[in-house]
């Protein structure tokens, strides 16, 4: 994108074109864990649907203008929620220079006259993120500088004091303990963080980020300042284990997220879980060889459709180049082949959303997991269906596109209506009405395994969550 081209558009988006009234989320009140412990809802009772963006770098990379232009390019595809590196080191530095510690860990004289200082370009993301209706998952520090030694417990109190009285009244935080590291290393100044944060702002939700293929339940479930769990499944590919880790999946089934879900859940107390990092968008399988195979749209759809299908709460998507915001002047790691603002467009980007609507639209609070919906033999890797359940809905997901076998008995009534479902477009096919009691045979027309991920709905018949004469799939659609 031609930089003049990139800074009218974001003007463009400075002057209302992007904020489309989205802050009237935070009039819900504020996010907590709904009753049966396996999602997230607002005070009013609505629910919240976590559809994540991974904007690690923002703080650092970006300047206002382009902070603004991100984020109300996430608004408009559905985003709710972006992950960011509030400091990813000790000191880090932003875009115009500053430091995030001046004055090391005392952040008593943090606020300088005529200054704009780290914080202060902070307080800016946060406030147009708000404005945007987007959360802000603060990480609050990454863990390599932690690991490293540069923060230790005592300091890490001081800090997470000053990060609690700074934001506590801020209505779109999410507070992030940990950040790609395993919760049994530096454990002291992660508790201390967290219980420095919780102590001053008991509002605001509160979770850790794990290193890659391991999840938060491991070593927190029980601990009272964790709200819900993350997992990071990670961005190996089936065989890419590399015997590198103490895992909580069986060897070479990396890319089964699904798994991880299971393994959180099945945790006691019981606690909603997420996908906080998979695999990215045009990403190296393994991440450090050029020339791999790069994820695609096709993976990242597979990987939200089957967390959220295996319980999880939400979802959240990434990209090589956003994450880092990769651009002209700016180095990138794992190999970026675009700069972050043309891979706005990129289709993964722009899917995510339809995985939000389609969940919205049935009952939310009673949807659980359930295997039991597939009859037969399930398939393995790529061919295995997820298939989870309401009272009176169905829904299972086939990436493969391989025949299945789903019994309708095991919700409501008598008939059922069903539907395919396309997760690259949001289109819907109405199919027909299958008799209820018993299993059906299901294949959608499309070629094998081949990017045509399909998801089969069935609802008891005489719901409306569905419509059988608005919802034609569009010619040519994937």
């Amino acid at each position: 994108m031609n930089r003049i081209v990139s800074l009218f558009l974001m003007l463009v988006l400075l002057t209302g074109a992007g904020a489309q009234g989205n802050a009237d989320l935070f009039k819900k009140g504020r996010l907590m864990v709904s009753e049966e412990g396996r999602y997230l809802k607002f005070a009013n009772g609505e629910p919240f649907f976590w559809l994540g963006e991974t904007g690690w770098l923002l703080p650092e990379r970006l300047d206002r203008s382009e902070a603004s232009y991100y984020l109300g390019q996430c608004s408009r595809r559905g985003y709710n929620v972006v992950q960011v590196q509030t400091i990813d080191g000790i000191p880090a530095y932003n875009a115009y220079g500053q430091s995030s510690m001046p004055n090391g860990f005392d952040f008593s004289k943090i606020n300088q006259k005529g200054v704009y200082g780290y914080w202060d370009h902070m307080d800016y993301i946060i406030k147009t993120a708000e404005r945007n209706g987007i959360y802000i998952a603060m990480v609050c520090v990454w863990g390599s500088p932690v690991n490293a030694g540069l923060m230790n417990a005592d300091q890490a109190r001081s800090y997470g004091k000053f990060l609690a009285e700074r934001y506590k009244n801020s209505p779109n935080i999410i507070w992030v303990i940990g950040g790609d590291i395993r919760g049994d290393m530096k454990t002291d100044v992660w508790e201390a963080l967290a219980h420095s944060i919780r102590k001053i702002d008991p509002d605001h939700l509160m979770t850790f980020h794990p290193r890659g293929r391991t999840t938060s339940a491991t070593w927190f479930n029980g601990e009272e300042w964790m709200d819900f769990n993350m997992f990071q499944s990670g961005h190996r590919r089936y065989g890419q284990r590399k015997g590198d880790g103490d895992y909580p999946i069986e060897e070479n089934t990396e890319e089964d997220n699904w798994r991880f879900v299971e393994r959180s859940q099945a945790m006691t107390p019981l606690k909603p879980v997420i996908d906080a990092e998979p695999i990215y968008e045009d990403i190296p399988h393994g991440l450090h060889e050029e020339h791999e195979a790069r994820w695609t749209d096709n993976d990242v759809r597979r990987y939200a459709y089957w967390s959220v299908f295996a319980g999880s709460f939400g979802h959240t998507y990434g990209h090589n180049s956003i994450m880092q915001f990769y651009k002209p002047g700016v180095g990138g790691s794992f190999f970026p082949g675009k700069y972050w603002y043309d891979c706005l467009e990129d289709p993964g980007f722009n899917q995510m959303q339809h995985l939000k609507q389609l969940m919205l639209k049935f009952p939310f609070f009673e949807r659980v997991p359930d295997q039991s919906i597939v009859a037969g033999v399930n398939g393995e890797r790529y061919d295995r269906v997820v298939a989870t359940c309401g009272k009176d809905y169905l829904l299972a997901y086939n990436y493969s596109g391989r025949p299945m076998q789903l019994d309708l008995s095991k919700i409501s009534g008598a008939d059922k209506e069903c539907w395919w479902f396309v997760p690259a477009t949001g289109a819907l096919e109405y199919i027909g009405e299958f008799a209820g009691n018993k299993v059906h045979a299901f294949q959608a027309d499309v070629p094998y395994m081949l990017g045509h991920d399909r998801v089969l709905i069935a609802v008891e018949k005489g719901k409306d969550y569905l419509k059988a004469t608005d919802t034609m799939i569009v010619a040519g659609s994937n």
